[in-house]
């Protein structure tokens, strides 16, 4: 932006104050908004008096007339401004108008004569003057970056980003639906713990000053959640804010949204229909359709999706059985991961990651996970090398992650201590003592709300679908 354009601004900003305009308006009450005005328009009954307020987007003065459009968040509308009915102070006001004003409209409902629904002014209000432009290429802004650091300009210049957004919204409300109809109960629950649980991730620290005290931002809300089943409340979900101190990509953010699901006397084949069935409702709502096309693909959602076992999947994408260690990290060799500090579980890990997740495209329910990855996870009672325990894959991208809970105490404690590798001070030992009050048998569903809405909403990034990602500041070199 130029200074000499701020400085016009600046300048009509002065000259409404001289003519005794508000520059800043006040409450201004609507009709209702653009979308609903466009909707009750009547061919039978053109002249309907209407009040309108949005952004100016467009302005097409013709001496002593001129045509603008206006919009918000449903929608745009042309508006026709006539010298000779608005009057002329109304007409001068308008003459000072820029585009990104918001202002307000009262006047009738009617066509033009190429057919376009129209508000025909009878008058206007300045509601806030803008004292920076529009971006150059409002008609489209483009550049990444910018839509991403400054999302205001993004949601002004592109109304698919607009619709975006709130087809985001409508996802979490369509869950909120859907599990509500079934007596589950939303709870919130801490952000910050004393122990970084319920999951394998790095954490953010933060310190309370007035106890003195260490604390972690919340990885995942596991541990509490199945607290409360055991307090008898059998059916819980959390739409929750996590925060992970790992790296950054298109499908990872430090902050990030999930929905974690749990549900007493259920086990993970129940969360696998509960993700079938909540996830088709999500998608048939916000979609229309169980064909979603996203980049070179059409991703079907009809049931029933794939299962496959995860040993089946490494036999299939890395021709190695998931018991032959040599073989594992050899082919993780042969693919350029560096094995050197992996540990085992690591090495079959990030195997998977490279040789099979990029093929699982369809809707594909990972299952039976080796039973070293999965300390929370109860063993499948016909083979304790693998767990009761599925992650949902979707255009490469794990979605979900649920298992059948485990609720053996003593089994959990000697877990924690494996994990902890003798440093007890990471055990969260109020957790297993709650479990020596009795969880019930228990299915857990954890589900990334972010990559669902980058499948449904047709991005190839994650900063696509969050209305303010993490970005270095702007000016820092990279590192």
């Amino acid at each position: 932006m130029s200074d000499t354009q701020r400085e016009e601004r600046l300048r009509k900003l002065e000259e409404l104050k001289g003519r005794g305009v508000s520059p800043f308006g006040a409450r201004f009450e609507t009709t209702g908004t653009i979308a609903e005005i466009l909707a009750s328009f009547n061919d039978d009954e053109p002249g309907t008096s209407v009040v309108a307020a949005g952004r100016m987007v467009a302005n097409r003065p013709h001496g002593k007339a001129g045509f603008l459009n206006i919009r918000d968040w449903t929608g745009r509308i042309q508006v026709y401004v006539r010298k000779d009915v608005v009057g002329d102070e109304a007409f001068e006001i308008y003459n000072l108008l820029d585009l990104g004003d918001i202002i307000g409209v009262a006047g009738e409902l009617q066509k033009t004569r190429t057919g376009e629904t129209t508000i025909f002014a009878k008058s206007l209000t300045v509601l806030c003057k803008a004292l920076r432009p529009l971006p150059e290429k409002y008609h489209g802004l483009r550049d990444i970056e910018t839509r991403q650091r400054r999302r205001y300009l993004d949601l002004i210049a592109n109304e698919e980003s607009m619709e975006a957004f709130l087809k985001r919204t409508r996802m979490t409300r369509c869950i909120r639906r859907w599990l509500d109809d079934r007596g589950f109960v939303e709870v919130e629950t801490p952000m910050m713990h004393h122990i970084a649980g319920g999951a394998a991730a790095k954490p953010f620290v933060t310190h309370h000053n007035a106890l003195d005290l260490d604390l972690f931002m919340r990885i995942a809300p596991e541990l509490h959640l199945k607290r409360l089943v055991v307090g008898g409340m059998d059916k819980v979900y959390e739409i929750n804010r996590n925060f992970r101190n790992e790296g950054i990509s298109t499908r990872h953010n430090p902050e990030f949204t999930m929905i974690e699901i749990y549900e007493a006397y259920s086990d993970f084949e129940g969360m696998i229909r509960l993700a079938e069935e909540l996830i088709g409702f999500i998608v048939d709502d916000v979609n229309g359709s169980r064909k979603v096309a996203y980049g070179d693909s059409e991703i079907d959602f009809s049931e029933p999706w794939r299962r496959a076992r995860y040993a089946e999947l490494l036999r299939e994408y890395a021709g190695v059985d998931v018991n032959d260690a040599e073989a594992l990290t050899e082919k993780a060799a042969k693919l350029g991961i560096d094995v050197a500090e992996l540990t085992p579980d690591e090495i079959i890990d990030e195997l998977f990651s490279e040789a099979v997740e990029p093929n699982l495209i369809q809707p594909t329910f990972v299952t039976h996970f080796p039973a070293s990855m999965c300390p929370l996870a109860k063993f499948d009672p016909e083979n304790p090398n693998v767990a009761l325990r599925f992650e949902l894959f979707v255009t490469g991208m794990e979605i979900v992650n649920a298992y059948s809970e485990l609720n053996d105490p003593i089994e959990q404690m000697a877990r924690f201590r494996r994990q902890a590798g003798g440093d007890e001070s990471k055990i969260d030992v109020d957790f297993v003592e709650a479990l020596e009050h009795g969880l019930p048998p228990t299915g857990g569903y954890g589900m990334g709300i972010d990559r669902l809405a980058m499948i449904l909403l047709n991005r190839q990034s994650i900063r696509d679908v969050i209305l303010f990602p993490l970005l270095r500041p702007e000016g820092k070199a990279s590192d």
